[in-house]
This record gives structure tokens, C-alpha cells and sequence, in this order.
């Protein structure tokens, strides 16, 4: 059991996959642990983003807020924080993990294929880099 768990989420699939993620996590968490809901947007070029009003990046990330306190629900009463973050999805995971000091990290993984072998996906990435222990649950594709 763990006291904290940084669960990625991805909001994709109407969330269907971090709904079943989140359920999971719930079940691991020791009484009065906590979970992280991370969600990592990827930075806009800056030939997008200086024409983009302030306002309509605002109103985006309040979206975003909004799905994740939805998802949270997935929880059933445990206690639940949003990390909305900018970057490099393992990055950013991986420094959510440190920076709520977790016990576990907690992703969904999609089968890997070839480009995975050059590239490497993020949760590859995550396990290689992580200082706690991570659980990664494959989607079936």
C-alpha cells in the first residue's frame, strides 16, 4: 500500500483509460494517502503561442481542470490533487513524482511498436528514470 500515487493521465478516450487508472490507484492508497492527477500538455510552438490570446489558453487549462476533477470522481472519497504541468510528458511525471515525494507512479501503456524501439514512449521513459516504483497498466489496442 502507498501513501502517495502520481497517477499520469492522458484525456484522450473520453478518459475511459484514466478513469479505470485512477479506480486502481484508490485500491492501493493506504487510509488519509493521496493521489496526484498529472496531466502534461505539451509545449505550443512560439509561432502559435504569440498569436494565441492569454485567455483562450486560460479557458483550455480550466477545461482541463474541470475533466480532471470529473475523473477524480473515479476515486470513490480518496483525496485528490490536479497537476497541471507544461513540457515533456516523462519529465514532467517523473518531477511531479519528486516534487510530491510518491511512492508510486501509476500510467496506462499502449502495446509498443516498432517506433517505440527508436523513440521510446513515455512510460518507458518513466520506468527507466523513476526514483519510486511505477505500475504500468497495458491498454489492449
Amino acid at each position: 500500500m502507498y501513501d502517495t500515487i502520481v497517477v499520469g493521465v492522458a484525456l484522450f478516450s473520453e478518459g475511459t483509460t484514466s478513469r479505470k487508472l485512477i479506480t486502481q490507484a484508490a485500491k492501493l492508497l493506504n487510509k488519509g494517502g493521496r493521489l496526484i492527477l498529472v496531466h502534461v500538455t505539451e509545449p505550443m510552438p512560439t509561432f502559435y503561442a504569440v498569436s494565441t490570446p492569454r485567455e483562450a489558453i486560460e479557458r483550455r487549462r480550466k477545461e482541463v481542470a474541470k475533466v480532471l476533477d470529473s475523473l477524480a470522481t473515479a476515486a470513490k472519497g480518496a483525496k485528490v490533487e490536479n497537476d497541471l504541468r507544461t513540457g515533456n510528458p516523462a519529465h514532467e511525471i517523473l518531477d511531479s513524482a519528486t516534487d510530491n515525494k510518491a511512492d508510486l507512479i501509476m500510467l496506462a501503456s499502449h502495446n509498443p511498436d516498432l517506433r517505440d524501439y527508436f523513440i521510446g514512449s513515455t512510460a518507458s521513459r518513466v520506468v527507466r528514470h523513476a526514483q519510486c516504483s511505477v505500475l504500468i497498466s497495458r491498454e489492449h489496442s
